[in-house]
C-alpha cells in the first residue's frame, strides 16, 4: 500500500510518501514544529502520527514514544509506525498483519518503511539514498522516495504521493500532494522543483508581507 521516509537535518523535519491508494498524504503525514515527525501507514489510523508526536513534545524518546503507543492501541497488528525527532533519533514498528512484502530500516537521521513492496530493497535503497544525499531537506527527501522507486516501489502500480517539510514557521513550509495520477512521484518531482524558487517567497508575504516580494498578478497593485 506505502512506502515513505521521514528525515531530520537539525533545523527542519519532513517525510516523503507514495501509495497506490488516493491522496496518501492527507493520512500518513504527521509534522510538528519543534517536535519531529511521525507516519501512521499500512492500515492508516491518523490518530496514531498524532499520539507519536504528542509523545515526543513530551520529552520522550521515539523509542518510548511507539513503546507508548503500541502498549495502549487496539488492532496493533494492521499498523506500521514511524516517528522521529528533531534530532534526527528514529523509531519504528510494523504489526503482524501488515501487507505483503514488510519491510523497515533506521538510518543517519532517517527512518524508512514500507508494506506491498515489490522488494524489500526499496526501503534499503531509500536509507541509503537519503544518507548519501545533500541539500536541502526537500531535495534529499525526495531523492530517496526516488531511490525506492528504482528499486521496485510497490508491488503493484503507485497512484499518490506528497512531501511536506517544516522549519522555523508552525506550518510546513513545504506541502506538495499529487493525489491521483499514473506518474505520482514523477509528478511529485516536478512540483517540487517548481515549488522551491518560490518558497521563500510565500514564507515572506506571511510574516514580513510589507516587504515580501509582489508577483505580477492581474488585479494586483504593486507595492
Amino acid at each position: 500500500m506505502t512506502f515513505s521516509v521521514l528525515g531530520a537535518d537539525g533545523t527542519a523535519v519532513g517525510m516523503a510518501v507514495s501509495s497506490s491508494s488516493t491522496a496518501v498524504a492527507a493520512r500518513c503525514i504527521h509534522l510538528r514544529q519543534g517536535v519531529g515527525g511521525s507516519a501512521s501507514q499500512n492500515l492508516t489510523d491518523p490518530r496514531l502520527g498524532v499520539k507519536l508526536l504528542d509523545a515526543l513534545a513530551e520529552g520522550l524518546s521515539p523509542e518510548q514514544a511507539i513503546d507508548r503507543v503500541t502498549r495502549d492501541t487496539p488492532d496493533l497488528g494492521h499498523r506500521q509506525l514511524t516517528v522521529i525527532n528533531m534530532q534526527g533519533e528514529s523509531a519504528m514498528f510494523s504489526g503482524t498483519h501488515a501487507l505483503g512484502i514488510v519491510n523497515e530500516r533506521r538510518g543517519r537521521s532517517v527512518v524508512s518503511a514500507g508494506n506491498i513492496l515489490a522488494d524489500p530493497a526499496v526501503i534499503d535503497r531509500s536509507v541509503e539514498a537519503f544518507e548519501t544525499s545533500t541539500g536541502e531537506l526537500e531535495l534529499r527527501l525526495m531523492a530517496a522516495l526516488e531511490a525506492g522507486l528504482a528499486a521496485g516501489g510497490e508491488a503493484g502500480p503507485l497512484r499518490s504521493a506528497g512531501l511536506a517539510v517544516m522549519r522555523n514557521a508552525p506550518w510546513p513550509e513545504t506541502d506538495l500532494r499529487v493525489d491521483w495520477s499514473e506518474e505520482p512521484i514523477s509528478e511529485l518531482r516536478r512540483l517540487l522543483e517548481l515549488w522551491l524558487p518560490e518558497r521563500q517567497d510565500y514564507l515572506s508575504r506571511a510574516l514580513r508581507p510589507d516587504s515580501a516580494p509582489h508577483y505580477e498578478i492581474p488585479g494586483s497593485v504593486a507595492p
